[in-house]
């Protein structure tokens, strides 16, 4: 199955990020894709952590979440829709959900991100608790006769979630993220490769990649990582379509030859 992460550099302008997002979509179907991911918070860069309440949509609709239930109707596409704020049922919170739809535009997954960010060096400072309310049960899907797994960004630090994922054992693991370029420059290439070959596992990882207008810079590298931790396809920056045959058979030769998921003790 051809899969591809779609990176973006979103702005605080939602209709111009949707644009983005379709165009990129788009590009992907007429590469042939048949699994399509959006990175984190596709649809919204705000200015502020609390302009992500305005947007909040209910779950099952609003006009973003029908904008990708039109957009994998219209390309026969698998749709990650990377992250939107769904509201929550905590007054002033918000979910940050990664959502999937079938080619029929159905929704098939929802997924609300468990780890939330926060982050103090002096001079850079996150905290996505002051907005975000955090969810707490792992989810995967079945596509095409693959079983993929949702997290999201700070998600990718914490193995024991992929662990849960693999009960029983994912084919492709998602990671629609928006990772600072500090973190990111650090951290991002060596926790998924690590994400990959610990678990056996292609590894989808759609990111921000870039400057935007709120001041913020992304670290981009979106990537196609396979479970041998080999990068098959990446982008450094800017937007792009970045994308991948994912063969079973690679997979089943990982497990084949290194069998570590049935030697697993704890």
């Amino acid at each position: 199955m051809k899969i591809a992460a779609l990176q973006t550099v979103a702005t605080p302008d939602v209709a111009r990020n949707l644009a983005t997002a379709e165009r990129l979509l788009a590009d992907a179907a007429a590469q042939g894709v048949r699994l399509a991911a959006l990175p984190e918070y596709f649809c919204l860069m705000g200015r502020r952590d609390e302009d992500k309440l305005a947007i909040a949509e209910d779950d099952g609709a609003g006009p973003i979440q029908d904008f990708l239930a039109a957009q994998a109707r219209r390309h026969g596409l698998w749709i990650i829709g990377g992250t939107l704020p769904i509201k929550a049922a905590t007054p002033g919170r918000v979910r940050n959900a990664c959502c999937a739809w079938n080619p029929l535009g159905e929704r098939v997954a929802r997924y609300d991100k468990i780890h939330l960010f926060a982050f103090d060096n002096g001079g850079e400072r996150y905290d996505e608790a002051r907005v975000l309310e955090a969810g707490d049960t792992p989810v995967a899907f079945e596509a095409e006769g693959w079983r993929i797994g949702l997290s999201v960004c700070y998600d990718l630090r914490f193995p024991e979630l992929y662990r849960a994922l693999m009960q029983p054992p994912c084919d492709l693991l998602v990671v629609p993220a928006a990772f600072t370029h500090t973190t990111g420059q650090a951290h991002w290439d060596l926790l998924l490769r690590a994400r990959a070959v610990e678990n056996q596992c292609f590894v989808l990882a759609p990111a921000q990649g870039g400057r935007h207008e709120n001041g913020r810079r992304t670290w981009g590298h979106s990537q196609v990582i396979d479970p041998w931790g080999q990068v098959l396809a990446c982008q450094d920056e800017g937007e792009a379509v970045v994308a991948a045959e994912a063969e079973p058979a690679v997979r089943d030769r990982v497990r084949q030859q290194l069998p570590a998921l049935a030697h697993r003790r704890l």
